[in-house]
């Protein structure tokens, strides 16, 4: 949907944050957006509103933001300032989200491009009506420590270091074949119970995503075994978090619920 490239030096171009239903615009008011040059306003598209903000084309054009991609805090800072405006929407009214930097050099054109997305965002507003977005992971516990099989340490003689004990070669084996079945047990039996805390909590969403699981920071000892997003009518919200203290005790599992959010895995490609 965005429009980018040579733009009249000084133009104005309309920035789009998400397209709602009947939004309480006091709700936006005050918040600063991505510019503090316009105020964040209402672009009507027959049933449906947008979001907007009137900002200078030239600092949207395809050489400044990848500039802007490459600055870590200023990225940071227009990533935080989209999200505030989306968030505010969608507290008050359904709200379909749009990607950051989602721009047109004109109210007529959003309109006209907008307008022909309105049967897909009215797909999405009624998918996520009343409904957040929560997050489950599952970790799998620390892996069993090899057990060494040390014994008390005792002053060795000159013969005792050339000459390993009898067995001992064997035992050190058996010790290796028995930690790794440990390991695989482990990791077995974790990933049985994220498939059973995805499947509980299925139950009780209305639709989910299965996400790949993160790879842990260095020095971090748990495995995550389940990453999951979950989109969960408001009404529910309680049920989620008794069954995600339920599953905790039930299972031993490290279970971490988060939310609820905007549904933004939801809203499809719009």
């Amino acid at each position: 949907m965005t429009e980018r490239g040579p733009v009249p030096s000084g133009a104005n171009a309309i920035y789009v944050f998400a397209v709602c239903w009947n939004p309480d615009l006091s709700a936006v008011v005050g918040l600063p957006g991505v510019t503090d040059e316009a105020p964040v306003s209402s672009l009507p598209l027959g049933t449906l509103t947008a979001i907007v903000q009137t900002v200078r084309s030239s600092d949207f054009t395809d050489e400044v933001w990848q500039a802007r991609l490459s600055d870590q805090i200023e990225l940071e800072r227009y990533a935080r300032a989209h999200h505030d405006v989306v968030s505010a929407a969608a507290a008050r009214c359904p709200t379909v989200p749009l990607p950051m930097a989602t721009l047109y050099h004109d109210e007529e054109r959003a309109r006209e491009a907008l307008g022909k997305e309105a049967g897909r965002f009215n797909t999405a507003l009624r998918r996520i009506a009343h409904h957040a977005e929560w997050g489950v992971k599952v970790y799998a516990p620390p892996c069993p420590r090899e057990d060494t099989g040390q014994t008390p340490i005792r002053r060795l003689t000159p013969t005792d270091r050339s000459r390993p004990a009898p067995g001992a070669g064997l035992a050190y084996l058996n010790r290796k074949r028995g930690a790794q079945e440990r390991r695989e047990r482990s990791q077995d039996e974790a990933l049985r119970t994220a498939e059973a805390v995805d499947a509980e909590v299925r139950g009780l969403a209305t639709a989910s995503r299965r996400l790949r699981p993160h790879v842990q920071p260095s020095g971090e000892h748990r495995v995550q075994v389940l990453n999951a997003t979950y989109l969960v009518a408001e009404h529910r919200a309680g049920e989620l978090a008794l069954l995600a203290r339920t599953l905790r005790e039930r299972t031993g599992a490290d279970i971490e619920l988060s939310g609820p959010w905007v549904p933004y895995s939801f809203v499809g490609e719009v």
